[in-house]
């Protein structure tokens, strides 16, 4: 793909199937792929270069549930922001927490909210970037594999897995310390729960 900006990153995204999609598809061929959900992540993690222990460096803070998990991971992620030092500190204890992110679904207004850092979503060229690097390991791999077609929206996973991955890809390069990761349609098969140690979940 030629275009590295926000938005063809954004018209890519779009691209890709949304979950509502897939679960009607699913009802209308009357057969349950649920138990492949958690081996395919696994294996969209390994295409883009990560085991899932990789992520277990995030600290992260795994929320489920039928309501507030957005709400609650939210004021997780504000309460550990606090611990985080301004610039004008003069303590002389070392921090433990500098970076924290969140990520949550769905959005509001643009794609990017989904994925923060200290409670600021990633900037335009952020979310390109790393929307770009993904989307490349997955057409390497695919090319790789001898796909007939290594560009096309069935070498990557839908819109959901696609920013979880991502999400995660994002706080392992920025560095972050701990991470907020709240389920998507929540469940056993849900695509967060290729997160194997959390420190927490809620």
């Amino acid at each position: 793909m030629a275009g590295r900006t926000y938005d063809e990153a954004i018209s890519a995204l779009n691209t890709l199937q949304s979950n509502f999609a897939i679960v009607n598809s699913f009802r209308q061929s009357g057969v349950n792929k649920n138990q492949y959900a958690i081996p395919e992540m696994i294996e969209w993690c390994r295409k883009i270069g990560y085991e899932p222990s990789d992520f277990n460096r995030l600290n992260l803070i795994h929320i489920a549930g039928t309501k507030g998990k957005g709400s609650t991971s939210a004021f997780i992620s504000s309460i550990l922001t606090q611990y985080i030092p301004s610039t004008t500190t003069t303590s002389t204890v070392q921090p433990t927490v500098h970076k924290v992110g969140l990520y949550t679904s769905p959005h509001l207004r643009f794609a990017r909210e989904r994925i923060k850092i200290n409670d600021e979503p990633l900037t335009e060229a952020q979310f390109a970037q790393y929307f770009f690097e993904i989307w490349d390991r997955l057409e390497q791999s695919a090319k790789a594999a001898g796909h007939q077609d290594p560009s096309s929206p069935e070498t990557k996973p839908v819109y959901f897995r696609y920013l979880t991955l991502m999400a995660l890809h994002a706080y392992l390069s920025e560095g972050v310390d701990a991470a907020v990761i709240e389920c998507g349609i929540g469940g056993e098969y849900d695509s967060t729960n290729i997160i194997d140690r959390p420190v927490v979940s809620g």
